[in-house]
């Protein structure tokens, strides 16, 4: 079950575009600074290997070194990658669309995403107006006074105003009946990263909080509030917000879908958790008929009752406020945007500078609207023939994929032909939806930024809550298509790689095949393998939790799983700081299992025309490698690399690169390694 990304509206952390030369009609001026069209990245790129490293001792050095000297940390980023420049390009492509159409729209869809744009970008007006966006759902706050009655509350401010609180109410497969979509409560609730910046007690983590507790005081103050009234809310938030974590559930035990799936009767959940009328919620969420809901963490409920039963209104109101201010900020003007992005970028991250207004704005339509805006991109930046190049290379993979199972020694007949089932029931989707979504029912206005983002956010969440009871669609898109990522969803069984991702440095079609199964070829196999890692295992061929395994087999796949969280859990993020070998290993399984069959897939296509023995000095195996470890060059502040480590499931990109290759020999054959160096180790790990 795919857990509702958060919403978390300008928070700066936004990729590197450049700014304008000049401005749409009737829009402002983006800036002083003169735009440079960023270029296409490179797939290959000669220039940024550094020969000075030994292969063998550090190769993600050697592939990206060059690459790291010469491609400093922009100061409106905490993260700079290959992703990142690509992501960087794409997006231009969208801001120009999106000026065109805010300034001479051609169709009644560019004019909404037109608008939506340009109200983004009227900072002027936003300036003036403040916090006076805000004041009608402040308004229904400040006039609850019973708490008998938060039920209904929660649920009207979500139906209203795209405001959740406390927790979310939406939808999601049964994973024991794929067939079905089902109502789901999911935890949430507090601002910082993960619970652990509530909870963890070294000096860092206590002057984050102390950090934070000063950002939502000033945030209360640009409301109107007294410094002293602000500084008293801003405690009640930290208490509240506090609460919540301790009685969260870590992520990586959410991960286990044992764990999340506890199917409640409406009965039962008002058992649970009696500070809230649920009946009343329900109906005010216009979901009363709902007879059961999957609660994902009961203790949650339980501990947010417990809060409820020992809070008061005052405080809970505060809590409330904040939440409004903190999502809509973005959209208030500089003096709200400026103070969110000190706290949780500058702060945070370590980011040097703001994202300029057009980016953040160019990121937000797409955010709201990305099927709407998708559908010029697409026609514009991905070709059929892309498409159908990507078709060749997954056949290649899945065969390839097929090819390992059917050779693995440490796997019985029986659970083979389970996971040959599996791998040939996946669905593939790539490039975009071929039917768009419906966006007619969001009313946009080219005059109010935070309207807009509520008709958005109430527009997502009816759309959800909708799913529940329908049969499951099976054109489900979860990003815009210019978006640079590729997921899988075990409840489906399906993998997606968006059209935004299918370019350089990633993929070409004037490459050859070395680099092309190097980058994206690395990448669908990192995707096809997902569904037999530390989660998607546990999903049979049609998306059912069910145990698939023979026993034996089970028991081998966990020891050899237990190894790769060893090995990464020795690797080093920061000083003092290591990576979390249970909370990546997921990934880690998959970025290991896509090396390795993507591989094999080069191998299987080559073999009946063998090319030339090397181009540009390198030989094919040696090629593949490089395109495989430069799609992952990376520039970050420590601050970021320190949050990610608690928060990414996946490694950082040295380790996804470095660890990922010390466990496979053909890798340290190609640039003839020597058994206990670095980069071919004694000891490796291998799962599939």
């Amino acid at each position: 079950m795919l857990k509702r990304t958060k919403i978390l509206i300008f928070i700066a952390a936004i990729l590197l575009l450049v700014v304008d030369r000049t401005s749409a009609q009737g829009l402002p001026s983006t800036g002083k600074n003169p735009i440079t069209i960023p270029k296409k990245p490179i797939i290959f790129d000669l220039a940024s290997i550094d020969t000075s490293v030994d292969p063998c001792v550090d190769f993600y050095r050697y592939a990206c070194g060059n690459w790291i000297n010469n491609n400093p940390l922009p100061p409106d980023q905490t993260r700079w990658r290959r992703v990142s420049e690509l992501q960087q390009r794409n997006d231009y492509l969208l801001y120009v669309d999106l000026k065109t159409a805010a300034a001479s729209p051609k169709t009644p869809l560019q004019k909404k995403y037109g608008d939506y744009f340009a109200a983004c970008m009227n900072e002027d007006l936003a300036d003036r107006l403040g916090s006076k966006p805000l004041e009608p759902e402040l308004h229904v706050i400040d006039a609850w006074s019973d708490k008998s009655k938060l039920g209904d509350l929660l649920g009207k401010l979500d139906v209203q105003f795209g405001q959740s609180l406390f927790f979310y109410l939406g939808s999601g497969q049964d994973e024991k009946d794929s067939t079905k979509q089902i109502a789901v409560i999911e935890q949430g609730g507090f601002s910082l990263p993960t619970r652990d910046y509530y909870l963890n007690q070294d000096a860092r983590s206590k002057t984050i909080r102390e950090e934070y507790v000063h950002h939502v005081t000033k945030m209360f103050q640009l409301l109107g509030d007294s410094s002293e009234t602000a500084a008293t809310e801003a405690d009640r938030v930290m208490t509240v917000e506090t609460a919540l974590a301790a009685g969260s559930v870590p992520n990586q035990v959410l991960f286990d879908p044992a764990k999340r799936y506890n199917i409640e009767t409406i009965a039962q959940l008002q058992n649970l958790a009696p500070q809230i009328d649920w009946k009343a919620f329900l109906a005010a969420e216009h979901a009363g008929t709902l007879v059961s809901v999957n609660v994902e963490s009961p203790e949650f409920l339980q501990a947010l009752n417990r809060l409820l039963a020992a809070s008061d209104v005052p405080t809970l109101k505060s809590y409330m406020r904040w939440h409004v201010v903190h999502t809509f900020a973005g959209a208030l003007g500089r003096s709200f945007a400026d103070e969110k992005y000190k706290f949780f970028a500058a702060t945070l991250q370590g980011q040097k500078e703001q994202a300029p207004l057009w980016k953040r704005c160019t990121t937000a339509t797409d955010r709201a609207l990305g099927e709407a805006v998708g559908q010029d991109w697409v026609a514009q930046n991905f070709p059929p023939t892309a498409k159908a190049s990507m078709e060749s290379l997954v056949a290649a993979l899945k065969k390839a994929l097929q090819e390992e199972i059917q050779g693995l020694d440490w796997m019985s007949d029986s659970t083979k032909a389970e996971a040959e089932a599996k791998l040939a029931a996946l669905r593939i989707k790539i490039g975009h939806p071929e039917q768009w979504r419906d966006y007619s029912s969001i009313n946009v206005r080219r005059n109010d930024a935070v309207a807009n983002m509520q008709q958005w956010l109430i527009f997502e969440h009816r759309r959800d809550l909708d799913k529940i009871g329908r049969p499951v669609a099976d054109d489900e898109w979860y990003n815009s298509p210019s978006a640079v990522n590729a997921l899988t969803t075990f409840s489906r069984n399906e993998s997606v790689f968006y059209a935004g991702m299918l370019q350089p440095p990633f993929f070409s079609e004037q490459i050859d095949p070395a680099v092309n199964f190097g980058a994206i070829g690395a990448v669908i196999g990192h995707e096809m393998t997902h569904g037999f890692d530390t989660v998607g295992s546990k999903f049979d061929a049609k998306g059912n939790v069910r145990m698939w395994w023979a026993p034996e087999d089970k028991a081998r796949f966990d020891e050899q799983t237990a190894c790769l969280v060893r090995q990464y859990s020795e690797f080093t993020v920061a000083d003092g700081v290591k990576v979390n070998g249970k909370l990546t290993a997921g990934e880690n399984t998959a970025d290991n299992g896509g090396l390795r069959i993507a591989y094999r897939a080069l191998m299987d296509t080559i073999s009946n025309n063998p090319p030339e023995t090397r181009r540009d000095g390198y030989t094919w195996a040696q090629r593949f490698f490089i395109g495989f470890a430069q799609s992952r060059c990376q520039n970050q502040t420590e601050q970021s690399a320190r949050m990610l480590a608690k928060t990414d499931p996946h490694s950082p990109e040295n380790w996804r690169v470095n660890g990922t290759l010390q466990n496979f020999d053909e890798f340290g054959k190609a640039f003839s390694c020597k058994r206990g160096q670095p980069m071919m180790p004694l000891n490796t790990c291998r799962v599939w």
